[in-house]
């Protein structure tokens, strides 16, 4: 058997510490390495160490750029952005600055003790907050846990601080040496004419803090235009994780949104307003719409529905009780309404061009059978035999079924022409194209004085257009120009298309004039107006729900146009569903159209 040896055992300890010695170097290198490592890459594993001190110690936000304004023609606001402010001071005394270099004193970012009676006068004076609710903000004691509230804020009097009492306040605070009062700016905004287009302008709404939304109208339409783009700030942070003040700086810049000016004078509209909501305030009805145009542009300058609400305060949005109808825009959304009467303008306007109305020729009215269907004058013994031209003044539906039958298929080429049964592509979210039933010899006759054809206000409103001004039918317009930058984008009048020829149009003026003129026929003597020449056609329609008529319940209309001879505005207003005893036309719609139109001509003489 071998013998081991034995070691000296000075020289078993020399190789035991030589070992160990290799081994403390190994790890030495790999400590080394790893750290030569982590310093020139910068991580460690997959933790970016540059990103977590910037977390530690940098802080970044966004800077919400300005929501863009709305203005009028003339340059009125319609809606703006203005910004607020919430107050709070700071009661914890580790809240300091940055180290001056030369005295290494941090310089105090807290209230301090002996200045909060001083401050409490100054809040008094300008937020109007009584001194012993000021001491429970001032000296908040503890919380739940048992420990120094260190931050407050000042209740509801301390929101929504506008800029000059911000600056009040800060001037005090710092002419007294008083710190740790601190101001958050968040955007609102303005509608500083209240009800005012509501459902064409619309409204925004600020989810969780952050930039305005566009909701409904032209703020939803064009809610990327009028946002801008955010910027950025990077700043400081304290152990806490709290800005330090002095150490903000500029990433980004932000780009404010464009400006949009709209076609809507606010003196025609706001006159709009009034004359709506004292009617609708008097008289019950289920609805009632406005709208007033530029005849040779096709310009919107007054368009407004009720019921309404406030974009600003929202109030009339939680009606529960019109709560469909109030998230509509009546004016494009509802396909459902059947003009009546005032459709006739459009069957005389394509019966005349197409060679089929013969003004002297005559008729038995009261009533015609078509199919198995007979159909009614509204006066169903009739006013027996008349011309065409005495039939439109007193809006026989006989008269236009037989001019309808006169056209056989024209008509519906027509209908076309004029737009009916298509979207007038306004841009607004929710827009109908409207129905036209024609499957049936009674459908056609039907829809050739306004029944069982479902138009959109607007849609009526672009019609109208081709017959005041010489057959050329315009867009209709909201947005005169966008701004952005100082660079204008003009919005051009528009010509969609050419329904009838000039002398057409010019015929179809002269038959309206005698609805408002023509002895013993004309039905819409309520419409004229005093120092000028107007035209007009009226409309009543029977309202088709659950499958069939209402009885007693009407949509009743008026188209006009001034001065007839050249028409410079058309006003189309429908009411829905008001009080049978009631005398419409009389007491709700010409109180109206009358009204607005005439303001319209008086400041158009302003202006010339």
């Amino acid at each position: 058997m071998k013998k081991r040896r034995n070691l000296d055992p000075i020289m078993e300890r020399r190789r035991v510490a030589r070992i160990f010695f290799i081994l403390a170097i190994l790890v030495f290198m790999l400590f080394i390495g790893r750290l030569s490592y982590i310093v020139s890459a910068g991580k460690v594993g997959k933790v970016s160490l540059d990103e977590k001190t910037k977390q530690l110690y940098q802080g970044e936000e966004p800077v919400v750029a300005k929501r863009g304004t709305i203005y009028d023609r003339n340059g009125e606001i319609i809606a703006t952005e203005v910004s607020s402010y919430l107050m709070y001071v700071v009661l914890d005394e580790t809240y300091q600055g940055i180290a001056d270099t030369k005295t290494g004193k941090r310089p105090i970012l807290y209230l301090e003790e002996d200045k909060k009676a001083k401050a409490a006068e100054i809040i008094e004076k300008h937020l109007g907050i009584p001194r012993d609710e000021l001491d429970k903000y001032l000296n908040p004691g503890k919380n739940e846990a048992g420990k120094p509230i260190l931050y407050s804020e000042f209740g509801t009097k301390g929101k929504g601080i506008d800029i000059e009492t911000k600056k009040k306040l800060e001037e005090e605070f710092e002419a007294a040496g008083i710190k740790g009062f601190y101001f958050k700016e968040s955007q609102s905004r303005m509608y500083p004419n209240g009800e005012f287009a509501s459902y064409m302008v619309g409204y925004t709404d600020f989810p969780e803090d952050k930039a305005a939304v566009g909701v409904l109208g032209i703020e939803a339409m064009y809610d990327e235009v009028l946002s801008g783009t955010n910027g950025k700030i990077r700043f400081e942070k304290d152990s806490q994780g709290r800005k330090i003040p002095g150490t903000v700086v500029e990433m980004s810049k932000k780009e404010d949104g464009a400006d949009i000016y709209t076609t809507f004078d606010v003196k025609l509209q706001s006159y709009a307003e009034e004359l709506m909501s004292d009617i609708y305030s008097q008289y019950a009805m289920t609805d009632m719409r406005v709208m007033l145009a530029d005849a040779k542009t096709g310009n919107i300058l007054a368009a407004s529905q009720r019921p309404t609400f406030n974009p600003e305060t929202k109030e009339g949005l939680s009606d529960t009780e019109t709560q469909q109808a109030m998230w509509r825009n009546l004016l494009i959304e509802d396909p459902s309404y059947e003009p009546g009467s005032t459709m006739k303008v459009f069957t005389a306007a394509a019966a005349i061009d197409s060679g089929n109305f013969d003004e002297n020729a005559t008729f038995m009215s009261g009533n015609i059978k078509v199919d198995d269907a007979t159909i009614n004058d509204h006066n169903v013994v009739g006013k027996g035999l008349m011309t065409y031209r005495q039939a439109f003044a007193w809006s026989s539906n006989v008269g236009m079924v037989h001019l309808q039958e006169a056209m056989g298929p024209t008509w519906q080429t027509y209908l076309d022409k004029f737009g009916f049964g298509k979207s007038t592509n306004s841009g607004l979210s929710g827009e109908s194209s409207g129905v036209i039933q024609d499957s049936t010899t009674v459908d056609r006759a039907m829809t050739a004085y306004g029944q069982g054809i479902g138009v959109t206000n607007f849609q009526m409103m672009q019609g109208f257009t081709a017959i005041a001004n010489q057959g050329k039918m315009m867009k209709l317009n909201f947005i005169e120009k966008i701004v952005t930058d100082g660079k204008e984008e003009v919005i051009e009048p528009e010509v969609i298309g050419e329904p009838i020829r000039p002398e057409t149009a010019t015929k179809v003026l002269d038959l309206m004039h005698d609805v408002v003129t023509l002895p013993d026929y004309g039905l819409g003597t309520m419409y004229a107006i005093e120092g000028y020449n107007v035209g007009a056609k009226t409309g009543t329609a029977q309202i088709f729900e659950n499958g069939g008529y209402l009885q007693d319940q009407y949509i009743q209309s008026v188209v006009q146009m001034a001065p007839i001879e050249d028409p410079e505005f058309i006003v189309y207003v429908t009411i829905n569903k008001a009080g049978s005893r009631v005398d419409v036309p009389t007491d709700i719609i010409a109180p109206i159209s009358n009204n607005l139109l005439k303001r319209a001509l008086e400041l158009k003489k302003l202006t010339e």
